[in-house]
């Protein structure tokens, strides 16, 4: 594969394929799939946070003009989730959060399946609710799931009882002997962040129908495999009798990694006997979206004189709402982002999901990444401030190089973060300081982050046409990030010497193309892309073979470039791959190739993590980011006067993609540190239920970015690459912080910085965290002690 891996460079800047059709509003997505006679479906959902369901009558509401169908909880007996079954597609007897859906229904017009709605009696008693992870902490708090013993685990290993819906521990070396060493000192920080929506334009939309017995699904989705086997779940049938397609997907950042309404429109076709279109409204998806969870953070250092990290320890809360979903998984993460970055001694994390009466959480670009590299970062500034050391001096000593152990005990390769803080100060000695020097409090901060690419198993299929086109078939999902339309068709069109013009890739189909886990964390190039390589370079050896005999060579003397497959040299005989191939079909039958991929399963050190879903991590990415900021201090006002990012890349494929995603990344990230705020009222409904009222970043906030790309470091994806798309959002919100924590003299604790948070902080009306549901003795916050066995 040297040559495929010389003959990638040549075609680094494809374009999108995809642009135009979208720059001129010709792409259909699953929100534009509607047709005459299709049913349009509407979500009945309570109004209460926590209630027993008294009663529920669809009586009335089946008898409207136009409704086809009704369904409820009896309708749906399966419970899906991860690492525990404990979600159900509707409320059965309890409501645990405003907004659960109670029913659902098809009619004619979604006119007229609104107005069912209406029709629908329902009486709900009151229950005791908990809204803030510290309500479900306390001794006397109300079970959200009184059953929770009961449930189904999928998982073995985690700790849960009561609210805990599930803890991940790591425990590596003996802390408590650490924290008593006689020269070091001890710097304790507390954080909090609050929810971020997604606020992906186009909508969670659904089309389902039901033929010959088996469901077809239409849907916005990053996981169309996800979909197919929890549709099947909820519906008590078998995974094979649900066909899922995923057209292009309108932005998706996560929220589309979970299952949301495929379900309903499913079961509703079934009953209908009818195509059911159903989708969210932005009320809807404000009320009930999967937002990036709110998080509590206690974390612990002890540190030498000389700044070596002799021990380590934290408690991260996170809220997952009112069902495990998709925190349950994201316990684990705690232990590469919170636990990266640096070298540790000795180090104990735990990561526990806490349920609320509150819209379940679930996955947004870098997960819970964004904020364990807040808390970090700043953690890591006021450490070297306790200690009188440079910042960027104590990030320089203590980074993970080759060698080093990570917080579950794996050993990383390469020195990767070192010459990326050297590049970020170059990139700073060439640019001087903004200062504007306009009364306005200046500072600047840099820091880094640890992510990794969720490798997982993916499967592709190639074929060779007879014209001299390759398809490439996946369950990949284009969500913007361009892998399907540039990285994928690059990779495909080395390996076979053609343009990637010439790859046609087919749409994701759980019919026509092997299980994947999915679009997310930065995995697509990597496992999608190391299964087209191989798929295309089973092709790649039969084209050769099939040419060798045409051209009365050995296979080893031939050339496969430009369209052609040549005998090496100067005027070598040979012919076009579209000749070859058509031959090759004829004599032998089609050309295809399949390729597979996952995980190699890095090892952890034995006995080191309890609870975790990965241990360690196959391809780290590293990130190093740099921000100067301006304060005003009569408002609290913060500008972003620069910023500058290096990124480990491995092998940039597409460097003008690459870069995109990183502004784009910043971008978003800025919204997450300086505008997003998510509040809850005294009832647990979410005060922004649209645009109107959630700020996200708008032109005016848009910074110019500079780009360095970090090649060379290993990686086990494909021709050297890693994950670009998730990584660049990881640091905005550490980097702002830092910044602005430098600017004003202040203890930055909580995201995001509004200028009322940042104008309480100048004036010193800002409390100091305390969370008195995170215990003083570490061991005291655990279901179980680390390594004990479940009862």
């Amino acid at each position: 594969m040297k040559e495929a891996a010389m003959t990638v460079d040549a075609v680094m800047e494809f374009r999108r394929r995809d642009a135009g059709d979208k720059l001129t509003g010709r792409t259909r997505y699953t929100i534009d799939r509607a047709h005459a006679g299709m049913l349009h479906a509407a979500v009945l959902r309570a109004q209460v946070p926590s209630g027993r369901i008294v009663r529920l009558d669809v009586t009335k509401a089946a008898a409207l003009p136009g409704v086809r169908a009704v369904a409820t909880a009896t309708d749906a007996p399966g419970r899906v989730g991860i690492g525990i079954a404990d979600h159900s597609l509707f409320a059965e007897d309890v409501v645990r959060y405003i907004g659960e859906p109670l029913a659902a229904i098809a009619a004619d017009t979604l006119e007229q399946a609104t107005a069912a709605l209406e029709a629908i009696e329902v009486e709900i008693a009151p229950l005791p609710a908990a809204f803030t992870m510290e309500e479900a902490l306390a001794p006397d708090a109300p079970l959200l799931h009184a059953e929770w013993q009961d449930y189904e685990v999928l998982l073995e290993g985690g700790a849960r009882a009561g609210n805990v819906a599930w803890e991940a521990t790591v425990v590596r070396g003996d802390v408590d002997a650490a924290f008593a060493r006689p020269d070091v000192t001890v710097v304790e920080s507390s954080f909090r962040v609050g929810r971020q929506n997604h606020m992906a334009f186009e909508p969670r939309a659904a089309v389902a129908n039901y033929d010959e017995g088996r469901f077809h699904i239409e849907t916005s989705t990053q996981v169309p495999w996800t979909v197919r086997n929890a549709t099947a779940r909820f519906l008590g049938i078998p995974a094979s009798q649900v066909r899922v397609t995923v057209p292009p997907v309108g932005g998706a950042f996560g929220l589309k990694f979970d299952i949301a309404i495929e379900p309903f429109a499913a079961l509703l076709a079934k009953m209908s006997g009818r195509s059911v279109r159903l989708v969210n409204s932005r009320e809807e998806e404000m009320l009930t979206c999967l937002f990036r969870e709110n998080a509590e953070i206690r974390i612990r250092s002890a540190v030498t004189p000389a700044g070596e990290i002799a021990g380590r320890e934290a408690v991260v809360l996170m809220d997952c709402g009112a069902y495990g979903g998709e925190q349950i998984f994201l316990t684990t993460m705690t232990a590469h982002t919170l636990g990266g970055n640096y070298k540790l001694g000795a180090t104990r994390l735990a990561s526990r999901a806490i349920y609320t009466n509150t819209a379940p959480n679930g996955a947004f670009r870098a997960c819970n990444g964004v904020y364990n590299t807040f808390a970090l970062e700043r953690h890591t500034d006021e450490i070297a401030a306790a200690i009188g050391m440079d910042p960027l001096e104590f990030r320089r000593r203590n980074v993970l190089g080759d060698g080093d152990y990570g917080a579950t005990g794996q050993v990383f390769d390469g020195d990767v973060l070192r010459p990326m803080l050297d590049r970020m100060e170059a990139l700073r000695a060439a640019a001087p300081s903004r200062d504007p020097q306009d009364g306005r409090l200046y500072g600047r901060a840099t820091t880094v982050g640890t992510w990794f690419v969720f490798v997982g198993p993916s499967a592709a299929t190639v074929n060779m046409n007879a014209d001299g086109s390759a398809t490439l078939v996946t369950s990949g999902v284009e969500i913007g990030s361009g892998s399907m339309m540039q990285s994928l068709p690059q990779i495909v069109a080395a390996t076979l010497g053609i343009r990637p013009e010439d790859v046609i890739v087919r749409q994701a189909d759980t019919d026509a193309a092997g299980y994947d886990v999915g679009v997310g964390g930065g995995r697509q190039t990597v496992s999608l892309g190391a299964a087209s390589l191989q798929a295309a370079q089973e092709v790649r050896g039969k084209l050769l073979a099939a040419a060798a005999q045409m051209l009365d060579a050995a296979p080893d003397d031939l050339v496969m470039q430009g369209g052609r497959i040549e005998i090496a040299g100067p005027n070598g005989a040979g012919f076009t791959i579209a000749e070859v191939a058509a031959r090759a079909q004829a004599l032998t039958g089609p050309v295809a190739g399949t390729g597979a991929f996952t995980r190699k399963g890095v090892p952890a050190m034995p006995g080191c993590t309890a609870g975790h879903f990965i241990d360690a991590i196959d391809i780290p990415i590293f990130a190093v980011h740099d921000c100067e900021v301006a304060v005003d201090p009569d408002t609290g006002h913060v500008e972003v006067l620069s910023y500058r990012v290096v990124q480990d890349v491995g092998r940039a494929l597409n460097r003008s993609a690459i870069g995109g995603q990183i502004q784009g990344g910043v971008v978003q990230g800025l919204g997450y540190a300086l505008h997003e705020e998510v509040s809850i009222d005294a009832q647990g409904r979410i005060c922004q239920s649209g645009f109107e009222t959630y700020r996200v970043p708008l032109a005016s906030d848009v910074v110019p970015v500079e780009v360095e790309l970090f090649e060379g470091a290993p990686s086990l994806g494909p021709l050297g690459t890693k994950g670009a798309g998730e990584v660049p959002i990881l640091n905005v919100g550490a980097s702002v912080a830092c910044a602005v924590a430098n600017a004003t003299g202040a203890r930055v604790q909580e995201l995001p910085l509004t200028p009322p948070r940042v104008l309480a902080m100048l004036l010193g009306r800002q409390r100091e965290l305390a969370f008195p549901h995170i215990r003083p003795a570490w061991d005291d916050n655990l279901v179980r002690p680390h390594g004990a066995e479940a009862n």
